[in-house]
């Protein structure tokens, strides 16, 4: 694959040491962390191998990737083992896909108690969809569906929100039979919305009363009751966005979603345009006008600021599964789901087979670029280097 004309790791080399020595004070050893992984991503800082080529005599050095998840460059080979495992998972029913939004009253919230609220979130809107699809006057089905935690918009402000995949029905309650959805249909949304505003706001109450959430700067009035119980009560006023896009047209599309939304970072490096001493340009969507593609510019430190706001806590799994995609005894839970939807089939279908193995995929890096033949490892290649705001890549 042709390496992009611009990459993030080169806002960071340019503009990193100021950055840092300009905010030392309030940034943190983890979005130091991620600046100095991406930095030093496929560099002589993090060692590689020697490769060399025995049909052509080509020789090179193959650094190694940083793997911070926070990286552009290095989602691929996570990728394709994370998607070689959910082809195997795809059931014989339409997909469906929703999308949770928190409000900007909840999201500040959010911004200052990354963890908790993050994971508060994912749980309200998969156990609303879930509570919701077990009542009998809806779907009467256990279901199961896979969360998915972007906290960026298009212009890398700080916009939470959980994209939901979920198959379109359920186990029966008594575990014996597969109800699907209707046609083109899954869930109401409106009260959807309440519920999942409803089991937010709960979670949130419960939070500060346990002593658990903290507020700096213009949210420190709100480690007050009085003025955390008014904003509360203004969020339970306010109408909370639950999107359901169209469902998905098969398999083939599901996976091409996941494979887009699932091990991404804030921004791609396609979308960078330019980068000067005193500016990042890069594309984006503007969904104010029908999602017309345009430019925008910032100035490098305002880029680098908005960027590290979606560094996520050590150790936060923002991709979850629930219900019968839940950890345990998953698999056998799956083959259960996929007897019982198979039964209502005139023919019964083969699970999606994986096209294409991770390890098939890593081999292709490994492809001279003069001739094509395979690169034989013969060396390697110790670190050199170090960037100054460069803690560690883990």
């Amino acid at each position: 694959m042709e390496r992009p004309a611009i990459e993030l790791a080169d806002v960071f080399r340019r503009h990193g040491d100021a950055y840092a020595r300009d905010h030392a004070a309030r940034l943190g050893r983890g979005e130091r962390r991620v600046m100095g992984a991406i930095a030093a991503c496929r560099t002589a800082a993090l060692g590689g191998h020697v490769e060399h080529c025995d049909a052509c005599g080509l020789t090179r050095v193959a650094y190694n990737s940083c793997r911070n998840r926070h990286c552009p460059k290095c989602q691929g080979a996570a990728r394709a083992e994370w998607l070689a495992a959910r082809k195997a998972e795809l059931l014989p029913a339409p997909y469906f896909h929703v999308v949770f939004t928190l409000p900007p009253e909840a999201a500040e919230i959010a911004f200052q108690n990354k963890a908790l609220v993050y994971a508060l979130l994912m749980r309200s809107a998969a156990e609303a969809t879930m509570r919701l699809a077990e009542n009998p006057k809806r779907l009467g089905a256990r279901i199961g569906l896979l969360a998915v935690l972007h906290t960026w918009g298009q212009t890398l402000t700080h916009h939470p929100h959980v994209h939901c995949v979920v198959p379109g029905g359920g186990l029966s309650l008594d575990g014996q039979h597969w109800i699907a959805c209707k046609p083109g249909f899954f869930l109401p949304l409106k009260p959807l919305a309440r519920l999942f505003r409803r089991l937010l706001l709960e979670g949130l109450d419960d939070a500060f009363k346990n002593g658990a959430l903290r507020f700096f700067n213009d949210l420190a009035p709100l480690a007050e009751p009085r003025v955390f119980g008014k904003r509360l009560r203004s969020l339970r006023q306010t109408d909370w966005v639950v999107y359901a896009k169209p469902p998905f047209g098969g398999p083939e599309q599901v996976l091409a979603y996941l494979a887009r939304y699932t091990h991404r970072a804030a921004i791609a490096n396609s979308r960078l345009v330019a980068v000067t001493d005193q500016e990042v340009a890069f594309s984006y969507k503007d969904y104010r006008r029908n999602g017309r593609q345009r430019i925008m510019r910032l100035a490098a430190d305002e880029f680098i600021r908005r960027f590290l706001l979606h560094v996520l806590p050590d150790g936060f799994h923002r991709i979850r599964h629930y219900g019968f995609l839940a950890r345990g005894d998953r698999r056998e839970r799956i083959e259960l789901c996929r007897k019982l939807a198979s039964a209502n089939q005139t023919t019964e279908p083969e699970p999606p087979a994986c096209e294409e193995p991770p390890a098939a995929q890593t081999c292709v890096a490994r492809q001279c670029p003069d001739c094509g033949a395979f690169m034989r490892r013969i060396g390697v290649a110790s670190p050199i280097s170090r960037s100054p705001f460069f803690c560690d890549t883990s």
